[in-house]
């Protein structure tokens, strides 16, 4: 089970760090977890420098495609060359944009006549390219998930885990990484998110 977390140059730390640390909780031999960049190295919103553990072509033969914020998203969806690498398909792959990632999935064309969570900042340009921007966390139709807002980004990790492990190993993972004190909060807080996306996973009713 491969999952690549796709993070561009002038990324949102949260966005892709938040994700990476909760998908990581499952602990399986065969479940991979990849910051996967266009370059070898990118250089945050904050100055952070990362290096890619995997490059995007790998994004192609994935099971699962989280797509990334940045303060650089219009430039990236401006660029054909970069845009054409991402051969995404919904009918294989899981999908997940987290904040201004649903841009990217819109210019992709993977949002018609599917709404969307996402930042407010990003929100009319994404609202420009046609797609309907929802007043929520986060929001999934069928193999196709958005969250708005940096900690956003757990429930899109959670809805991950609970597609392909089960709501139990989701609700294990919020609980390992939610504050001590507010853990069965975050955990229940979690489960009001993602549970009406669910229909037909093991544990949800």
């Amino acid at each position: 089970m491969h999952i690549t977390i796709l993070t561009f140059e002038g990324f949102n730390e949260l966005d892709s760090f938040i994700a990476l640390g909760i998908l990581n909780r499952v602990k399986r031999p065969d479940w991979r977890v990849s910051i996967t960049c266009p370059t070898t190295r990118v250089k945050s919103m904050n100055g952070v420098v990362l290096e890619a553990q995997a490059p995007l072509s790998e994004a192609a033969g994935a099971d699962v495609v989280l797509v990334g914020s940045g303060i650089q998203t219009r430039e990236i969806v401006a660029d054909s060359r970069l845009m054409a690498q991402l051969k995404l398909d919904p009918q294989r792959q899981l999908l997940g944009a987290q904040c201004s990632g649903a841009l990217i999935l819109a210019k992709l064309g993977l949002l018609d006549a599917i709404p969307a969570c996402t930042d407010l900042t990003t929100k009319p340009w994404v609202q420009e390219a046609g797609v309907k921007v929802l007043n929520q966390p986060f929001f999934a139709q069928d193999n196709i998930a958005t969250a708005g807002g940096c900690l956003g980004a757990q429930y899109l990790a959670c809805w991950v885990i609970a597609r392909l492990e089960g709501i139990e190993a989701a609700k294990a993972a919020m609980h390992y990484v939610a504050p001590v004190g507010e853990k069965d909060e975050y955990v229940e807080r979690m489960l009001r998110n993602i549970t009406p996306y669910l229909n037909g996973i093991s544990g949800v009713s």
